[in-house]
């Protein structure tokens, strides 16, 4: 409660109040807590870390001016591809789903956490031969956090993950959007080789969408997908730091358009990176060459991975 002091031979506020005996000659009155004023002084509290930069000359004053700095100057925005990286990452695609074994693409976030977006039998399998990977691997020896799609699949692989290297439940932190099946559009439902069109269309621009469709199913460019990993990684780089990352995807374009990002590939040739369903793969930017021009025409990049 905000308290404030009024001499004992004043009038006290007309709002209730309860009073408090002092052991000198003055009373404090508690007052009831003014929502309107505990706005205010959190505003005056915080408006000055959102003010533009001073600039003082310094010859024309001699005034000690307070220079305030945007969070953004004073800490920077994560960049693809990040000059370092905090963590170490390993990056796995999520053992077959039930549709994948039907040979159905099935990307409408709507029923990312139904039963037949779950594990199949093989896709179980793939991940139990994953999670010993990373147990061969040392992934987690250290301590380690898994952080997996909301999607059925995904999460299913990350409890097994969890369950076989021994981490703390507490240590999966389930991923609600950023890590969604990259959206499809007009070919959910569709067969599973239908996906090379879409590849096809990628490597023509990054910004190219697969045709929509009214179900709610979105239509992502990798341009789009892009975005989505770059926040994810700028959550991962800010809220650890000497850590080790799992990264769990229910697809594989997910891990393939971050991968190409991190090592500044052009993001048209990100399913070059293909994961097979159960892949486990470890981060290390010194695994995949530099970019370099090809003699065609069928790539021109001057600034990758952002190519058009």
């Amino acid at each position: 409660m905000l308290v404030t002091a009024f001499a004992a031979n004043k009038t006290p506020p007309p709002s209730p109040t309860t009073t408090v005996n002092h052991p000198e000659t003055r009373q404090i009155h508690l007052k009831p807590i003014n929502r309107r004023r505990i706005l205010t002084s959190l505003a005056a509290t915080i408006t000055p870390f959102f003010a533009p930069r001073l600039e003082v000359n310094y010859e024309e004053s001699n005034l000690v001016t307070a220079t305030f700095l945007p969070s953004a100057d004073a800490r920077g925005l994560f960049q693809m591809p990040p000059p370092r990286l905090s963590n170490r990452y390993f990056l796995v695609r999520a053992g077959e789903s039930e549709y994948e074994s039907m040979g159905i693409i099935n990307t409408n976030p709507v029923a990312k956490t139904s039963m037949d977006n779950g594990l199949s039998k093989i896709g179980k399998i793939q991940t139990v031969k994953a999670a010993l990977k990373l147990k061969e691997m040392g992934a987690c020896d250290n301590n380690c956090w898994i952080w997996p799609s909301i999607t059925q699949r995904a999460y299913q692989a990350a409890e097994i993950i969890a369950a076989i290297n021994v981490v703390n439940r507490s240590n999966v932190v389930p991923e609600y959007s950023f890590l969604d099946a990259r959206g499809l559009g007009a070919y959910e439902g569709r067969p599973l080789q239908s996906v090379s069109e879409i590849y096809a269309s990628d490597v023509v621009s990054q910004n190219v969408k697969p045709p929509p469709i009214s179900d709610g199913t979105p239509n992502e460019s990798v341009a789009d997908v892009f975005v989505r990993v770059t926040q994810l990684m700028s959550i991962l780089e800010t809220q650890y730091s000497e850590d080790t990352v799992i990264i769990v995807s229910p697809d594989s374009d997910n891990l393939t358009i971050l991968q190409a990002g991190l090592v500044g590939l052009d993001l048209r040739r990100h399913s070059e990176l293909y994961f097979e369903p159960g892949e486990v793969r470890y981060f290390d930017p010194s695994s995949i060459p530099k970019y370099k021009q090809p003699a065609s025409a069928l790539y021109k990049c001057l600034n990758p991975p952002s190519c058009t």
